[in-house]
């Protein structure tokens, strides 16, 4: 049986939540899926040594529009998919899944309403194949666990995010790190890329940055097993965050402006830090990046790191 699994969400953290769902419908019909996803969501990267997804088909542009719509359909019969699972309620997936000649279509009913990604994801996958399924990502890597110095706290710092208003100040970071080395030997390892290279080169030359590795020359798959030997991720509301908590460490994560019930509450090993005065209410436009208290976070990292 050939199976297609449609998620078509943009982000990394958003592919780690899906996992659970898309591992459940490979193992009960007992072969890998084919995942049709966007580029950004970073698939390829990090579900290339999963054994539950046989190939990775990408969204790009060409397959936008009228004429995508096409050779998107196109491009699925030729594969001869016997079922489709469609994450999302859209009538253009329903309808390519059609076209493209797959008869058992399994899909979020039309024209719904915005809802908590994770519970729609689970609802809906439960119904599905009738069994009752764990939110708790496993991300599949192939390498094992690597013999880190132990004599080291190794914690991953997650300083950037997607915009300004979910990124704590750099100065935060430093000054954690300041704390955190008192009573704790620290190698720390910065989860940013390119385009953060100021904030990357102020940790740096910073009286904390000696003992620093940085990510900014790493592709995706290349700091995975590093996150892996790390004892905790600490840092904002990004992909690292929830490829941390895929990967078996424990994140703090800090909420700012981004929905907290939706992505910070399907894990056991995710912790979550609100802008003082909100609780389970953090969302889109609570800008509250100045209200993020240092105590609480090194508290919190003093308890996962102890």
């Amino acid at each position: 049986m050939k199976i297609l699994i449609i998620q078509q969400r943009y982000g990394i953290g958003d592919m780690v939540i899906f996992l659970p769902y898309i591992h459940a419908i490979s193992k009960k019909f007992n072969t890998p899926i084919s995942l049709l996803c966007k580029e950004s969501s970073k698939a390829t990267d990090i579900l290339g040594e999963d054994k539950h997804v046989r190939e990775i088909i990408i969204l790009d542009k060409e397959k936008d529009g009228l004429s995508g719509f096409f050779k998107l359909s196109n491009e699925l019969k030729k594969r001869s998919f016997d079922k489709v699972f469609i994450f999302n309620s859209s009538l253009r997936y329903n309808l390519i899944a059609k076209f493209s000649g797959i008869k058992s279509v399994h899909q979020y009913p039309l024209f719904r309403s915005k809802d908590n990604i994770v519970l729609s994801a689970k609802i809906f996958t439960e119904n599905e194949i009738d069994q009752i399924v764990s939110t708790e990502p496993n991300l599949e890597i192939g390498s094992k666990k690597n013999n880190y110095d132990s004599n080291f706290k190794h914690i991953c710092l997650g300083i950037s995010a997607s915009g300004p208003t979910k990124r704590w100040d750099i100065n935060n970071y430093i000054k954690l790190c300041r704390e955190l080395i008192k009573t704790n030997k620290c190698k720390f390892y910065i989860a940013a890329g390119k385009n953060d290279i100021d904030l990357i080169n102020k940790f740096k030359n910073s009286d904390v940055g000696k003992n620093c590795e940085t990510f900014e020359k790493f592709t995706i798959k290349e700091t995975l097993p590093i996150i892996k030997n790390c004892d905790c991720y600490i840092g904002s509301d990004t992909g690292f965050a929830h490829l941390a908590v895929g990967l078996g460490i424990k994140a703090l994560t800090l909420f700012m402006d981004s929905p907290v019930m939706a992505y910070g509450k399907y894990s056991k090993r995710m912790t979550v830090v609100e802008p003082e005065g909100e609780k389970d209410s953090t969302t889109h436009n609570t800008l509250g990046k100045d209200k993020i208290s240092f105590k609480e976070v090194l508290a919190k990292t003093n308890q996962i790191l102890n």
